[in-house]
């Protein structure tokens, strides 16, 4: 009984542990996306947008359970010389959630860089909008965690529990990461590059999940280690370039004396 209760433990640990690693990109995207919303409800519309995201979470884990073998049997099938896939609902979420977080990161870098010194006002979306933004795009960041935690383990109620869990550290998290950014607005830029590699490797995800091929090449998913490997080498590039040009402006300032 006591090794049962352990186990139980053990298991539980390690699919928070799952969730945390799992839901650093979506993080990310949370505090960037309730910047958006007015300054007075932005912490509001994380809590909001995270805690419908949960009861979400735990309908698709339902839904998965019931449903598993409906996202692995593929509805559009393809294949001429120039592309060719086998598409299942799995894919064509992941696919689609991609492509939207590649295209959001795209445009808010193109603003920063089209930055008008004139201009007044700032275009900020409704709290529900981000709320819904938060939501959706929450869901799509789920089918990983969800379907790994259900590989690790068949007790739904561990991995229910797990996500709850999950959930609230995220909302501590999330206050803190959009804390942070605020008070460090530099680093808004290397969060939307990062969003920009998260982008591409749901696309990459989807492409292998969807078995594709384009001119008779295979797509194939970054993994996991390479994308921390990528934002571990982004956050150093940033640290330096910062440092660096912290110590120009040292010199300079040394030089005008």
């Amino acid at each position: 009984m006591d090794q049962e209760i352990i186990s139980i433990v053990g298991t539980l640990i390690m699919l928070i542990l799952l969730q945390a690693v799992l839901g650093f990109d979506n993080l990310l995207y949370i505090a960037l996306e309730s910047k958006k919303a007015p300054k007075e409800k932005q912490s509001m519309v994380r809590k909001t947008g995270i805690g419908i995201a949960i009861f979400f979470r735990l309908l698709l884990l339902l839904f998965l359970i019931k449903l598993i073998e409906k996202f692995e049997h593929p509805f559009v099938t393809l294949d001429n010389e120039f592309i060719s896939l086998d598409m299942n609902l799995e894919s064509l979420i992941v696919l689609i959630g991609g492509i939207f977080i590649l295209y959001t990161s795209v445009k808010e870098i193109w603003h920063m860089l089209h930055f008008q010194e004139n201009s007044t006002t700032t275009k900020s979306n409704s709290a529900g909008k981000s709320i819904f933004m938060i939501v959706l795009m929450n869901l799509v960041f789920s089918f990983d965690s969800i379907l790994s935690a259900m590989a690790l383990t068949e007790n739904n109620y561990i991995i229910a529990i797990a996500i709850i869990v999950g959930g609230i550290l995220m909302i501590i998290a999330a206050n803190k990461v959009s804390e942070f950014l605020q008070k460090n607005r530099m680093y808004e830029v290397l969060g939307l590059f990062i969003l920009f590699i998260v982008g591409i490797m749901l696309i990459s995800d989807g492409g292998e999940k969807a078995n594709m091929l384009i001119f008779k090449q295979p797509i194939e998913s970054m993994s996991k280690t390479t994308f921390y490997f990528i934002l571990i080498i982004l956050i150093l590039i940033d640290l330096v370039q910062t440092k660096y040009q912290k110590n120009l402006l040292k010199k300079s300032k040394l030089d005008l004396k």
